[in-house]
């Protein structure tokens, strides 16, 4: 049977005698993971300037379906795929031209996607197994460990057989929350080889040459951009004094410099690697990392962002360098944030507030940590009250600013933040007033076109505001505006998808989930909308299609599972509905939906013991759940316990049960005799619905309650 592998040995040529001792399929490509080469996606880089281009060729619809995944991974690949176009940064003037930042889970997004690209290109080969050979990878970026864990769960090896090689050690996991851990996907769906020691090599394969010396072996290091790990190499190179070695990255920098144009991944690797290392670190290095800082934070890539800053912050000093030092500080602790990292952000921020006496240092500071407590935090820490403290105090700060137009822009965008906060503790009207203010601020006292970002940010603020408080007309009106300047951000068309589906429009609805599907690389949450909104629209397939690939992105999504539970139930598929509702609790034990489901599933299949067992769980979780007491009821009629099913319809009805329910209670007091109840019960049916069956009960009923029967 086909398997990945997971190959560990302490060194590479190790790892290649192993791999050449496996019988594998034809190769697809050998790739270097190593972040000192290209930063975030090596290996997917190389990967994919090593395929696309002939895959793009066979399929140029791949190019459209694909062009943010190919074209942020591997920007060598722009001229092939159209470009992302941001009208609003295209038109925007003055400082911090960016229109927003992507969620924490793009990236994930962009593997997917990425997933997706590969299985179009095998599948265009004809579907004959390949292999994919990873070395270095714990020595790789996030992104490309992010890739490679969904490429392993979700690609079979029959297809592509994934050779992960590894020095001894299990990769670390990512800091931070993570949704796709490779060191998980490395235990569950690879053949692990292990090689303890060296492997030994052939007397015959053994070359015979001349032994290089130490300023030989010293310069492959610096030309291998640090990735060679011979032994005899790394020591070369860490004999050298201080100088040498700096001379050799400054020489090697030379050589990539002029290549980053036709390369420009290199600006995130090799060439950042080797300034940072050169004489002129202190200026070149500073500039290259804030250079790949800066482009990492824009493509959401958050946790190699702080890595960039981290080693940034190594390089400058706060009293010599006070711009570059808070450049790399302020992107740093933003980026911790938005990488679900709160603590260590926090830990960041009081370290530059203890190091810097700049007010407008401490307003953005303030900022930031009043964020902290608003909405980064774990909910057990947000504190609404501190978080009010602290943006409060950016706003005073911002209110005493030289620069007039300064003072306005961080008042306002202050004053946002303030809004945000008091959502959180049901303040809509001050939110909206704020949000108001704001805008009609930066009309009055800013030229047009300057910050244009931040206008189009207050509008989209000020509509969420709106659909919090229910003003989902208003909330329709600001989308409006915002999608007629920043029309290609999928979160505005899921967003406002959301908002027509409350207003009852679920076709108009759908149109928008399935357009924000081709703004942005796969993503769950869209598919699962796509799928309810079809089950409503009475089109069990299509949303059977897309619960099916919503399950693909994320296999522990319950709500998915449980509603292709009750579409395979529907289908008469009770097995695969009993499938999915066990996957659901074997995440989430005490979900009562699902465990109302597996009552009912049981209870059709004749188990009313197992069925009864769930059903209690289910109220033991969820003592309102009116459908349990109702599939409770239906077993207790279904056994002749006719009290005990009146009862317990009963406790369902009181709870808000609709019409099914009360069609059902209907059938007990007929059954017992009751029929007046009955009577009452199948005209409330009747109030809401056509039912032709209620209507024949209600008939029957009425004329036994006349007979005095």
């Amino acid at each position: 049977m086909s398997s990945h592998y997971w190959i560990q040995a302490p060194l590479r040529a190790d790892r290649d005698r192993l791999i050449r001792g496996l019988s594998l399929p034809p190769l697809l490509a050998t790739v270097s993971a190593h972040r000192h080469l290209r930063g975030p996606y090596t290996a997917v880089g190389t990967l994919l300037r090593a395929i696309a281009p002939e895959a793009l060729r066979r399929d140029p619809e791949l190019a459209r379906r694909h062009r943010i995944e190919l074209q942020e991974t591997t920007p060598e690949l722009a001229g092939l795929v159209p470009a992302i176009h941001r009208p609003l940064e295209a038109s925007a003037t003055g400082p911090v031209a960016v229109s927003r930042y992507p969620a924490r889970l793009h990236s994930l997004r962009i593997s997917h996607g990425l997933v997706d690209f590969l299985e179009s290109h095998l599948g265009g080969l004809g579907g004959a197994p390949q292999t994919l050979v990873v070395h270095d990878v714990e020595h790789a970026d996030a992104t490309d460990q992010e890739f490679l864990a969904v490429l392993l769960r979700r690609v079979p090896a029959r297809l592509l057989t994934v050779v992960v090689a590894t020095g001894p050690d299990t990769p670390p996991s990512r800091p931070g929350p993570i949704s796709e851990d490779l060191p998980r996907a490395l235990l569950a769906h690879t053949e692990r080889i292990t090689a303890p020691g060296r492997v030994p090599e052939p007397a015959a394969a053994r070359p015979a040459a001349a032994a290089p010396t130490p300023d030989e072996l010293a310069r492959a290091y610096a030309e291998s951009d640090g990735v060679a790990d011979d032994p005899a190499t790394v020591a070369a190179y860490e004999a050298l004094d201080p100088a040498s070695r700096a001379a050799l990255h400054d020489a090697r920098a030379a050589v990539l410099a002029p290549m980053t144009e036709a390369q420009p991944s290199l600006r995130l690797g090799a060439l950042a690697y080797h300034l940072e290392r050169g004489s002129d670190r202190g200026t070149a290095g500073v500039e290259a990392l804030r250079w790949a800082q800066t482009r990492c934070k824009y493509l959401g890539l958050y946790g190699t962002a702080v890595e960039y800053g981290e080693r940034g912050l190594l390089l400058v000093e706060a009293a010599q360098q006070p711009d570059a030092w808070w450049e790399f500080t302020r992107d740093t602790a933003v980026s911790l944030a938005a990488a679900g990292r709160a603590e260590e952000s926090a830990a960041l921020q009081d370290a530059a507030r203890r190091t810097s006496i700049d007010p407008a240092v401490h307003m953005k500071l303030a900022y930031e940590t009043g964020m902290l407590y608003a909405r980064h935090f774990s909910p057990d820490k947000r504190d609404p009250g501190l978080a009010r403290a602290w943006i409060n105090q950016a706003i005073a700060i911002a209110s005493v600013l030289e620069d007039p137009q300064e003072r306005t822009f961080f008042s306002v965008f202050n004053r946002n933040g303030l809004a945000l906060v008091a959502t959180r503790t049901g303040g809509t009207d001050e939110a909206l007033k704020l949000l108001d203010e704001g805008i009609e601020r930066l009309d009055r006292e800013l030229g047009l076109g300057e910050r244009s970002w931040h206008r189009v940010g207050l509008r989209y603020n000020r509509a969420q505001v709106h659909t919090m408080s229910g003003r989902l007309e208003e909330a329709l009106a600001d989308y409006a505006i915002v999608m007629a300047i920043d029309d290609d951000f999928s979160d505005h068309y899921f967003n406002r998808g959301n908002i027509l589906r409350r207003l009852g429009r679920t076709e108009e609805a759908l149109a928008d989930y399935e357009h924000a599907l081709t703004l942005e690389p796969p993503f769950p949450e869209a598919h699962y909308n796509c799928g309810d909104a079809r089950l409503e629209l009475g089109d069990i397939e299509g949303a059977l299609a897309e619960f099916d690939r919503t399950l693909v992105l994320d296999p522990g999504n319950v709500d998915a599972l449980l509603n292709r539970a009750g579409v395979h139930a529907e289908l008469g598929d009770p097995q695969a509905a009993l499938r999915d509702v066990a996957a659901g609790l074997d995440v989430d034990p005490g979900n009562a939906h699902l465990l109302t489901l597996k009552g009912r599933l049981l209870a059709e299949q004749g188990e009313s013991g197992p069925a009864l067992d769930a059903l209690g769980a289910a109220l033991e979780s969820a003592p309102d759940l009116a459908e349990a007491w109702a599939v409770r009821a239906e077993i207790a009629f279904g056994a002749g316990d006719l009290d005990r099913a009146t009862a317990d319809f009963d406790r369902a009805v009181g709870i808000g049960g609709g019409a099914a329910i009360r069609y059902n209670r209907g059938l007990v007091h007929e059954a017992a005799g009751r029929f007046a109840d009955a009577v009452s019960d199948f005209a409330a049916v009747l109030a809401e619905t056509d039912d032709e069956e209620a209507r024949v009960h209600h008939a029957s009923c009425l004329r036994a309650e006349r007979a005095g029967v």
